[in-house]
């Protein structure tokens, strides 16, 4: 089985093109969804959580909006955070993983916003950056957050630039066009990638 490393900045249009590999059949990890399992009721990562941050797990659960401020604008408390929640991402990623073989699967991808940073590009065989013009991707972050732009951009702010991600991926996909426009792309790049020997 062959490992897709996908990627992209906010708003770049990622979620589409992991939908349409999803559709296609192939196995898709999500990381950003077993974040939020990991801290919704009877997730792994409750306790560690209520164990630094107490008042930020109410009712079982972590109230990610009191963790985002518990932990944003300190690196310190950052770090403790993604020491929690990084490695239990992993355990999900490698039982996926394991997974996929076992359903014989030729291709899946991993869909994982922080894939270079967290140098999970070195269990993929091929990386994708997704990347749209940034005032399209300003747009979108703010229509699903209903944020104003400078919220919005200080979002993107906090992310590893496009530049650096193209720099490091093997391909790049750029949306923005229309869904018709991502969808050929991404499909003529799965026909490609399905003949590879």
């Amino acid at each position: 089985m062959r490992v897709l490393g996908l990627t992209g900045g906010m708003g770049a249009g990622k979620t589409t093109v992991a939908n349409i590999f999803r559709r296609s059949g192939w196995p898709v990890f999500d990381a950003d969804a077993t974040v939020h399992r990991l801290q919704a009721k009877g997730g792994a990562a409750i306790g560690p959580i209520a164990a630094q941050w107490p008042q930020t797990v109410r009712d079982g659960a972590v109230d990610r909006v009191a963790l985002r401020q518990a932990v944003i604008g300190h690196p310190d408390q950052m770090r403790l955070l993604e020491q929690i929640i990084h490695p239990l991402v992993r355990q999900a990623r490698a039982r996926f993983l394991r997974q996929a073989q076992a359903r014989k699967a030729p291709w899946c991808a991993l869909d994982i916003p922080l894939l270079f940073e967290t140098g999970a590009e070195r269990e993929c065989d091929v990386t994708l950056v997704v990347t749209a013009p940034l005032s399209v991707r300003l747009q979108r972050i703010m229509r699903r957050r209903s944020i104003t732009e400078t919220q919005a951009r200080a979002l993107v702010a906090r992310q590893m630039n496009d530049t650096e991600r193209q720099k490091r991926a093997d391909i790049v996909i750029r949306t923005g066009l229309s869904r018709r426009h991502t969808l050929v792309q991404v499909r003529k790049l799965q026909r490609q990638l399905e003949k590879l020997p």
